[in-house]
């Protein structure tokens, strides 16, 4: 089995900064992308960054020049630095991995459970 966890989230003023955290853990092979979505109360899960295990990033425009994703790959961990928050930045954020659990075995897909961010006005 594989387990990703979150961590880091919490409450901060508008502006400020906090920096999330995914680590996969459990009968793992290698791991190709990883990657952060966020899901506001009411809305849709929306992508906010992914990164390859040869670490090429891309960003929807919303987390442009404010977040950065980045890894570590002997950890097995996504960071996700987030900078200038907003209020509307406010959801859960969910850790992404296609992991594969043997040589011979296809990627599949894992979610975390989740960090909830709240930015204050």
């Amino acid at each position: 089995q594989v387990q990703l966890v979150e961590s880091g989230g919490g409450l901060v003023q508008a502006g400020g900064s906090l920096r999330l955290s995914c680590a996969a853990s459990g009968s793992i092979f290698s791991i190709n992308a990883m990657a952060w979505y966020r899901q506001a109360p009411g809305k849709e899960r929306e992508l906010v960054a992914t990164i390859t295990n040869g670490g090429i990033t891309n960003y929807a425009d919303s987390a442009k020049g404010r977040f950065t994703i980045s890894r570590d790959n002997a950890k097995n961990t996504v960071y996700l630095q987030m900078n200038s928050l907003k209020p509307e930045d406010t959801a859960v954020y969910l850790c992404y991995a296609e992991v594969k659990r043997a040589y011979f075995s296809p990627y599949m897909e894992y979610w975390g459970k989740g960090a909830l961010v709240t930015v204050s006005s």
